[in-house]
């Protein structure tokens, strides 16, 4: 391995480290008083959307394809967690945390990339807006599935269109963290690997890529698969973190919601994934807590600030612009120039 990346692995890596000793410090000293647990939430719902949002991205950003039911996905991976922790607990089976949550993830992103599979041979045939259209029938489908389904060793007679209930909280943010940056790391280097290259490839000329002998359809799919497994596992963390699951959550406005981040952020660019998940998503719950009478008016204040950033900044946050750690210690020792370098999509990292 050469000598500068090995530098930049350490880097990172103590950057990491120092961003989630900032955590600990804040959630774990009772520094934060009362708010504490409150804060604590907003930090896991910013962490697995920052998971949804990426692997969302890998489609939108990065495949040049619009999905606009990925929250389908989601609930894939939320409701196997879910039914697979409520089973052990019906039959009483006790299993420490750390291994009980990383097994939920792992079952829940492999249940979502099946039926990413089964949706991508025949779906990703199709593109533009046919394919966004699949997309969103599939969610629906998914979300019917689930209100019309019935597991009598959990739910007894009910379906689980009432609320599915008394999951257990398992989602410690100390797990979830790691969880987010194992995810995000993996799906970074998909990117940078020579099948994400293909892929990128693939979206800037779909038919020189085909001709040059590339498979489209098994990058697509790959890829689509690769998608729907993180939003698996985002959906495991939302259920072993939020205890309770409604199928009305995992709807249509939800996969807006999480392309409005992608495409807030910058669309191709995992950074602005990273930046605008959690500010999006965080930015209604605050709002209502620092006013309640402002509650109602939260969605309104979102919609506003996103058709600013539309307007001002069309191309999203960070553009097609990836944030280096490496490159800002380099320039702050002097080591570096600066600047902007193209990384292996044709984008230019800042």
């Amino acid at each position: 391995m050469p000598k500068k990346n090995k530098r930049g692995y350490i880097i990172n890596i103590i950057g990491i480290l120092i961003v989630f000793a900032l955590l600990c410090l804040l959630f774990d000293t009772g520094i934060l008083g009362r708010r504490t647990e409150y804060m604590k939430g907003l930090a896991t719902i910013g962490m697995f959307s920052i998971i949804m949002v990426c692997s969302l991205n890998l489609l939108t950003g990065y495949m040049g394809e619009f999905s606009l039911g990925h929250a389908g996905f989601m609930s894939v991976g939320a409701y196997t967690a879910g039914i697979f922790t409520m089973l052990l607990k019906s039959k009483g089976i006790t299993v420490p945390d750390l291994p009980l949550f990383i097994v939920s993830l792992i079952l829940g992103g492999f249940v979502a990339g099946v039926v990413g599979i089964i949706v991508g041979i025949p779906a990703l045939r199709l593109r533009g807006d046919y394919l966004c259209i699949v997309t969103v029938a599939v969610a629906e489908i998914i979300r019917v599935v689930l209100c019309n389904l019935s597991i009598p060793a959990i739910t007894g007679s009910s379906t689980f269109s009432k609320s599915f209930a008394g999951i257990p909280k398992i989602a410690d943010y100390h797990y979830v963290f790691f969880a987010m940056v194992t995810s995000v790391t993996i799906m970074y280097m998909y990117i940078r690997s020579r099948y994400g290259r293909a892929v990128i490839a693939i979206r800037e000329d779909y038919i020189a890529a085909a001709s040059s002998g590339l498979n489209v359809t098994k990058h697509k799919v790959m890829t689509f698969t690769i998608s729907a497994f993180f939003a698996g596992i985002a959906g495991a963390i939302y259920a072993l973190s939020i205890t309770s699951l409604l199928p009305t959550y995992f709807n249509f406005s939800k996969s807006s919601e999480f392309l409005a981040m992608v495409i807030m952020g910058g669309s191709g660019s995992m950074t602005g994934s990273i930046v605008a998940a959690p500010i999006l998503s965080a930015l209604p719950q605050i709002i209502s807590y620092v006013n309640a009478d402002f509650a109602s008016y939260r969605m309104l204040i979102y919609a506003v600030l996103l058709v600013l950033v539309m307007i001002f900044k069309p191309s999203g946050l960070f553009g097609n612009y990836e944030f280096s750690l490496t490159r800002v210690v380099d320039k702050v020792l002097g080591k570096g120039k600066g600047g902007a370098t193209v990384n292996e999509g044709g984008k230019k990292d800042e």
